[in-house]
This record gives structure tokens, C-alpha cells and sequence, in this order.
């Protein structure tokens, strides 16, 4: 009996470690569901038809973390993976009778199914077939309906498209097949005359061409070279990016710039060096960080150290937050693809011209540059438009002041060569400031954008006896600004437009980092890209920039050193042909 009661008591005490042993392996399994994501994806060959048995193969993209995963694709050519760590992957996909094809920088995010499509490309499929059968994939459109991101540093995690399903993806995983990998431009005129520091305004050809290195790492190689017999110049920049993807991961840049100051004349070189990123600190909180260093040379040489940080903060699915902290003058962030199908490459040849301006202050180099502070809100209105609300302070040590002028003081003022042009160091400024953003992408392709911003920056006094320099002073402006950017599909032509106000005499930038952030410059400037009619390989295209078409904001000035006209901004033109294959 005593046996009995002694069997029955641990036939409980082991029924309740088993139900105390399930309920503990049940949590531990709902706290890793709960705090891991999905991956379902679809396998077509360029029919659309679906592919059976593929080997599906899902590597982390952090070494060392987490084994890599294989599927096999269904009847359907579906394939689903669960309980995946947050993070990036790539999806490797091969079948037999097709050639292996990858999708770099897949984004897993917790409690979320990120959906991917893969298309196969037969080996036996010749050239010619190709041209008389062009693959009846969809193709994805670059009108998004609908965009989710986890911070600003972080590209979009899912599209929405019109009459298609929700698909996958980080903007770095698109396919680079149809995306142009090299372009040549032969142009006239300079993007931001007045500095040496700058591309010259004269007729030039540049190049660009991305270069894959094997696994996911790519290089991406500009250059361009002027013909001018009297002041040649050329520079080449090399871009490294082991993840593949402009603006999606690390990447390490290298411009070198070398030109002739007239005949006869000194030589300017300039060598700088940018490196920079993105961490993840948690699925809510991302740190961009990076930082350049410049160094130039002209008889003298001068140097700077440029860092810059920018924490963001995703509070909830409406609002995030940023602290920045970025050096002046420079992009606000890492470097980032332009708009349209040649974004890198155009980023790449913008990089040419992202030296600070050179200045001459007693006889001795210097350039110019300054320190941005900056605590920013963001709230996104509907699924279409956000609206930043931003605080900042400005710390400017040498503010480039630029203007036209003859017989000045060569040991204050940088003449440039090919014009009457100079730039000045206008000496310290400081300042705090406000700004509003309103930003909205129409279903229509347009894309327009409103900024108001209040901000300080120099004028010259009422009376302007001695050096200019020290006639100058810190006055706040308030600044309105609108820009529009659109496809005019049937007639293959973008356009990007923009006005920006200010309600007084400046001689230097309001608010200089909100203009690189929207890419708003002052007073009333126009962009044209018009696609040429086929007649070769590759494609083509008419481009047209033009600043200030108004001649707006010169203010002529009488100092000790003589009469001068001082420019905000120039009025330029550049323009020319794109050749992008």
C-alpha cells in the first residue's frame, strides 16, 4: 500500500516537471518567434512560369553569427523560411539548366514576412533569342505607392506596387541587370563655379564605371578630364563598397584632383579621402557615422579632418527622431545615390566636386569649413508625405564668401582664372537656427517639397571703410523654398525645378545643410534630362542645369580693398550629352 501511495505521488511529480518542462519550452518558442522574422519568396524563369525543386540557399551576411539555410522550391515555385534572425541575408538560388542567381542585402525584420521574387536565366538562351524574346516579367516601376522604412540611414524595407502583392525588399537587393553600369558625359560649364577647389568651367568628357569585384563587394570609378590648352585639369574618384550597394552599408571613397592655374601658373592638388557607414544598434536605433579627410596643396598646403554622426531614433511607425552632428560645408550624411536608374554613378561623379572651397587668408591657404549641430523630428502624414521639424546651430570658422571683381589684393582674395571670380574668407560666424520640411511623392511620378528655415548668415554694414572681412556681420534671415521634381513619360524628359526666397541681403548661405539635405539651392534654379532618340548603344540623353537663371541676391560693395560684386550664388549654366549603357 505504502508502495502504491509512494508510485502514485511520483507519477504526479513527474506529470508536473513535464507540464512545467512544455510550458517553459512553449515560452522559450514564443519568445523566439516573437522576436524573429520570415522570408517567403517565388522562383520564375523569364516566362513567369514557376520553378520546381530549386535549391534555395539563405546565407547571413554577418560572418560567423548564425549557418546558413537551404529550401527547395514547391510545385509553385514557393519557397518559406521561418523563424529567421533579424538581419541581412542573401538568397542564392540555382536549378539545373538555368545560371545561379543571387539577392544581396535581403532584409529580415522581427515579426514582419519579407517577400522576395527570383528570376532564372537560362544558360542556353543565345543573344539573339534574347532580342526577339524580351522577358515578360513584370517589371517594377519606380512610382512607389507605398514605402516602409526602419530609420533615414536604412533603405526601404517594403514596396507596395499598383495591381501587384507586397514584395520584397531592400532597395540594395535590386537586380543590377537592367540598371546601366557605365556613363560618359561631355559637358560645358561648372556645377559651382568661384573655388579652384571646384571642376573647372570649361568643356570636359567624365566618365563612370561600376565594377563588380566578386561576392558582394563592388567598385565604382569616375574621372573626367578638361581640354583646356592654357589650364588643364583632371581628377579621378574610386568608391568601394563591400556590400555592393551605394548608400546600403560601409564605403570607402578616394578623389584625387590635379589643375593648372592659367599658363604659367600654380598648381592645385587635392587629395581627399571619406569613410563612413551605418550600425545598427537595435531594430529602433541606427548610427550613420563617417568622416573625410582633405588635404590640398598650392605652393602651400592646407588640411582639414571633417567627422560627422547622425543617430536615429525610430519612436514609433509615424514618428523618428535624429541628433546630427556634421562638419560644414559637406553632405549631411553618408554618401547617398542620386535619383534616377544611373544614381551611383552620377553620386560617383558629383564626388569630383566635394572638396571645400579653397581660400586665402594673409597670404596663406585655408579652407572653408565649420561645424552643424542639429536635433530633427519626422512624421510621416498618410503613406505618401512627411514633415520634419528640425533645431540647429551653425559654427562656422572660415564662411566662403564668393563675388567678381579686378585688381584685388592677391594675398586675400582666390581669383579664379577663367572669370573675374574670386573667393573670400569671410572669417566666423554663429548661429542658431529653425527649420519645417513638408516632403510628398505623388502617385503620378511628382515629387514636390516646401522649406521654410530661419537661420543666420553674413551681410555687410552700412559702411564699408576698411577690410571687407571686417565689415561683415551675422544677421538672421528667414527663407521660403519650394521644389518639384517630374517624369513627363511621353516625352522621356525629367525635370527638377525649385525657387527659394530669402527676405534680405546675404552674402553667404541660409541654412547651407538643409539646402544639400532637399537639394534646394537659392533663388530660382531648373534641371532638364531629355532622352535622345535611340542611334546607338546604350542610352541617351540631353542634360541642362541651370542656378540662379534670375541673377538674383549680388550686392555691390566698396571696401579698402576695392569695388566688388559679392554672390550668394552664381547664375551658371551647364550642359551637354549622357551616354549611359
Amino acid at each position: 500500500m505504502k508502495q502504491g501511495r509512494l508510485g502514485i505521488l511520483g507519477a504526479l511529480v513527474l506529470a508536473v516537471a513535464c507540464v512545467s518542462l512544455g510550458a517553459n519550452r512553449t515560452a522559450a518558442q514564443a519568445k523566439l518567434v516573437s522576436g524573429s522574422g520570415k522570408l517567403a519568396g517565388v522562383v520564375r524563369d523569364t516566362t513567369g512560369a514557376p520553378q520546381m525543386g530549386a535549391s534555395v540557399e539563405v546565407i547571413p551576411e554577418t560572418t560567423g553569427t548564425l549557418p546558413a539555410l537551404d529550401f527547395l522550391t514547391n510545385t509553385q515555385g514557393i519557397f518559406r523560411g521561418e523563424r529567421l534572425a533579424p538581419g541581412f541575408y542573401t538568397v542564392r538560388v540555382t536549378l539545373a539548366g538555368f545560371l545561379p542567381t543571387l539577392e544581396k542585402h535581403v532584409r529580415i525584420t522581427a515579426n514582419l514576412t519579407t517577400v522576395v521574387r527570383i528570376q532564372l536565366e537560362s544558360m542556353f538562351t543565345s543573344i539573339e533569342q534574347l532580342r526577339r524574346q524580351p522577358s515578360t516579367a513584370n517589371i517594377e516601376t519606380d512610382d512607389w505607392k507605398w514605402v516602409l522604412r526602419s530609420a533615414s540611414a536604412t533603405r526601404p524595407v517594403l514596396q507596395w506596387i499598383d495591381k501587384d502583392a507586397v514584395t520584397a525588399a531592400n532597395r540594395s537587393a535590386e537586380t543590377r541587370g537592367g540598371q546601366p553600369r557605365m556613363q560618359l558625359e561631355f559637358t560645358e560649364g561648372a556645377r559651382r563655379p568661384g573655388s579652384v577647389s571646384n571642376l573647372a568651367s570649361s568643356p570636359a568628357t567624365a566618365f563612370a564605371y561600376d565594377q563588380k569585384l566578386g561576392g558582394t563587394s563592388s567598385l565604382i570609378v569616375a574621372g573626367q578630364m578638361s581640354y583646356e590648352d592654357e589650364a588643364p585639369a583632371g581628377g579621378i574618384a574610386t568608391i568601394w563598397l563591400p556590400s555592393g550597394s551605394l548608400g546600403a552599408g560601409p564605403h570607402t571613397a578616394l578623389v584625387m584632383r590635379e589643375s593648372r592655374l592659367g599658363p604659367g601658373g600654380a598648381t592645385f592638388r587635392g587629395v581627399r579621402i571619406d569613410q563612413g557607414g551605418t550600425l545598427a544598434l537595435s531594430d529602433r536605433i541606427a548610427l550613420r557615422y563617417g568622416g573625410e579627410y582633405v588635404l590640398v596643396g598650392l605652393g602651400t598646403a592646407a588640411s582639414s579632418m571633417r567627422p560627422r554622426l547622425e543617430l536615429d531614433t525610430r519612436v514609433s511607425e509615424m514618428w523618428r527622431t535624429a541628433l546630427i552632428y556634421a562638419s560644414q560645408p559637406g553632405a549631411p550624411g553618408v554618401l547617398e545615390p542620386e535619383e534616377g536608374e544611373s544614381g551611383s554613378l552620377t553620386a560617383a561623379l558629383n564626388e569630383l566636386d566635394a572638396f571645400p572651397a579653397l581660400l586665402w587668408r594673409d597670404g596663406h591657404p585655408t579652407l572653408q569649413g565649420g561645424s552643424h549641430e542639429e536635433m530633427s523630428a519626422e512624421r510621416k502624414l498618410g503613406t505618401s508625405a512627411k514633415l520634419q521639424i528640425a533645431a540647429f546651430h551653425d559654427d562656422n570658422r572660415h564662411v566662403a564668401v564668393f563675388g567678381r571683381g579686378y585688381n584685388l589684393p592677391a594675398a586675400d582674395y582666390f581669383q579664379d582664372y577663367f572669370s573675374n571670380g574670386f573667393a573670400y574668407d569671410g572669417g566666423s560666424s554663429s548661429s542658431w537656427g529653425a527649420r519645417i520640411a513638408l516632403r510628398e511623392k505623388l502617385d503620378s511620378g511628382v515629387e514636390w517639397t516646401a522649406v521654410y528655415a530661419f537661420a543666420g548668415a553674413l551681410t555687410p554694414g552700412e559702411a564699408v571703410d576698411g577690410v571687407l572681412r571686417d565689415a561683415l556681420r551675422t544677421v538672421g534671415r528667414h527663407s521660403l523654398g519650394a521644389n518639384i521634381s517630374a517624369r513627363v513619360p511621353h516625352l522621356g524628359m525629367r525635370v527638377n525645378a525649385g525657387y527659394k526666397w530669402i527676405n534680405g541681403v546675404t552674402i553667404s548661405r541660409v541654412d547651407g545643410f538643409g539646402e544639400s539635405l532637399f537639394q534646394l539651392d537659392p533663388y530660382m534654379h531648373v534641371g532638364v534630362r531629355q532622352a535622345l532618340p535611340k542611334f546607338g548603344r546604350g542610352r541617351w540623353e540631353a542634360i541642362a542645369d541651370c542656378n540662379n537663371l534670375l541673377a538674383q541676391g549680388y550686392v555691390p560693395v566698396n571696401s579698402r580693398d576695392g569695388r566688388t560684386v559679392l554672390v550668394p550664388a552664381f547664375r551658371t549654366f551647364r550642359g551637354g550629352l549622357s551616354l549611359q549603357f
